[in-house]
Formats: structure tokens, C-alpha cells, sequence
């Protein structure tokens, strides 16, 4: 195989307008070795061939000579300018397809912004529901708590035979009173207030103990039941604080012993008893002492506040 043999002019006039040497033999021996123009022309349809630039070959001993003459140097200069003139389009081609996909990017960034700004706030809306929806949670709750706790009043004054409280009439004369209250002394504290805020202060000292402290409250009331049951049996007012059971169930839980205390029982022998004496057992006391153990059994709010 050899390089085919061509014409050298036309070779010439091809370099010198920048083809490169294999580039226009090739172009050259396709193109019949008969022109310029035919040679530029085929230059045109064959730029993407991948062996454009490899020198081609050819058997030996073949000749390929010249059938037309040399194009005009002014036809040269057209056919290299519509050359140039597609080289620029498809340039421009390229840079426009370059543009349209970085204006493509630059949108679907925005739409991706738009997109997470929305859900931000759709997040920030769900949110604001939801702490609105857990304060109407708590205010409903404590309504309830608040008729709860009203309700248990009233409960208390209808056992213990007082007539039922006014709400507007303890508003409207609460200034009078107020006013009327800087004037007198303080009353101390009644039987049954007393051993109220006693089991309050039971079930606070004890709150992460609910089992036990109702326990408590259950043995107190039986002491209480069997003493006003049966005033003149000494065994139900007599109490060993050394008893297990009265350890267990009483005695170890701060605020139990006052309780009975309230209720009349006095220590003695060293503190080893609690005894209630016959001419102290006061049924009034007794019964007050019942109520008040008995709202701290039934009443789930009793202490909270």
C-alpha cells in the first residue's frame, strides 16, 4: 500500500488555506483529483469522519491524474468562507444549546427553592396548629380540674349539712370582707382544715408512693371507723407504734401519727402507744376526720393543687 499520488498545486493551494496535509490528500483523492472546489466540497460532507486527518492509502502503481483544471483563487476564497461560515453556525449552535440548558438548570433551581420555601412553611403553619390545639388541650383540662375541684366543695358542704356557696354573692361581697378582715384577728385554723392540709402534706411527702399513701388513708379511716363505732372498747383506742403492721401500713410515712394526733390519741409509756382516752373521744372530730379521709381516697385531685 502507498500514499496515492495527487495533484501538487492543488495540494499546495489546500495547505496554504490551512487543511492539513493528510486532511487534503484524502480530500484530494475522494474527490477524483480533479478540483479545488470538488475537494472542499468533500472536505464539507466528510468533517466528521474519524479518519479525516489519517493519510490515505492506496495499491501501488495507481495513478490518479488530473481531469479538470484548477479552480480560480477567487472560488477557493468562496468555498473556504461558506466552509468557515458552517464551522461558525455550528459553534453558535453549540453555544445556544449550552445557554438554553444552563437557563434550564437556573429554573428548576428556582422551582427547587420555591418549592422547599413552601414546605418550610406549610412545616411553620403545622406547627403554630399544633401548639395552639396542645393550649386548648391544657385550658380544657384545667376547666375540668376547676369544676372538679367546685364540685367536690359543694360535696363537702352538703355532707357536712352548710348550705351551698353562691358564687356571684362570695364575689360581690369579698371587698366588704377583705376590708372588714384588716380590722379582726386571724382565726386559727379549723379541726377539719387541719387534718386536710395533714393528708396533703401525707401525700406530698409521699407523691411517687400512690399505692402506699392510699394504703395510709385506708388504715387511718378503719382506726377512726372502729373507734367511733365502738367508743368504750379500750383496744380499738389503744395503738402499739412498735406494731409491724402500724409500721408498715402507718407509722412510716411522715404526717400518719399526726393524723391520729388530730384525732385525739396522745402518746404515751415512752411512746410506745397511742392511747385515745374515753372522756376525749369526740364523735364530731371523728366523723369530720372520716369525711376528710374519705375525699382523699375518692378524689384523684386531692393534693394536686
Amino acid at each position: 500500500m502507498a500514499i496515492p499520488e495527487v495533484d501538487q498545486e492543488m495540494l499546495r493551494e489546500l495547505e496554504s488555506m490551512g487543511f492539513p496535509t493528510a486532511r487534503a490528500t484524502r480530500a484530494l483523492h475522494y474527490s477524483g483529483n480533479c478540483s479545488i472546489d470538488a475537494a472542499i466540497d468533500w472536505v464539507v460532507n466528510h468533517e466528521h469522519d474519524t479518519d479525516i486527518d489519517q493519510m490515505p492509502l492506496v495499491p501501488l502503481n495507481i495513478n490518479i491524474k488530473s481531469g479538470k483544471p484548477s479552480p480560480t483563487p477567487e472560488t477557493v476564497k468562496i468555498k473556504a468562507q461558506e466552509l468557515r461560515e458552517r464551522v461558525r453556525r455550528k459553534n453558535g449552535e453549540q453555544k445556544g444549546l449550552e445557554r438554553e440548558r444552563e437557563k434550564e438548570r437556573i429554573r428548576v433551581g428556582k422551582e427547587l427553592l420555591e418549592a422547599k420555601r413552601i414546605l418550610q412553611e406549610n412545616e411553620r403553619r403545622r406547627m403554630l396548629a399544633l401548639r395552639h390545639a396542645e393550649k386548648e388541650e391544657e385550658k380544657r383540662a384545667r376547666e375540668k380540674i376547676r369544676q372538679r375541684l367546685e364540685q367536690d366543695k359543694a360535696e363537702r358542704r352538703r355532707m357536712l349539712g352548710l348550705p351551698p356557696v353562691d358564687s356571684k354573692a362570695v364575689k360581690v361581697t369579698k371587698p366588704p370582707l377583705q376590708e372588714k378582715n384588716r380590722s379582726l384577728p386571724v382565726k386559727p385554723a379549723t379541726k377539719a382544715q387541719r387534718m386536710r392540709d395533714c393528708l396533703r402534706s401525707l401525700k406530698k411527702n409521699h407523691k411517687d408512693e400512690d399505692a402506699r399513701v392510699k394504703r395510709a388513708f385506708q388504715t387511718l379511716l378503719i382506726y377512726v371507723g372502729n373507734v367511733a363505732k365502738n367508743p368504750d372498747e379500750e383496744k380499738f383506742r389503744k395503738i402499739r407504734l412498735g406494731n409491724p403492721a402500724f409500721q408498715d401500713r402507718v407509722g412510716s410515712l411522715k404526717g400518719g401519727i399526726q393524723f391520729l394526733e388530730l384525732c385525739g390519741f396522745e402518746k404515751l409509756e415512752g411512746d410506745e402507744y397511742l392511747y385515745l382516752p374515753r372522756d376525749k373521744v369526740d364523735m364530731v372530730v371523728l366523723k369530720t376526720a372520716g369525711l376528710e379521709l374519705n375525699s382523699a381516697i375518692t378524689n384523684p385531685f386531692f393534693g394536686v393543687f
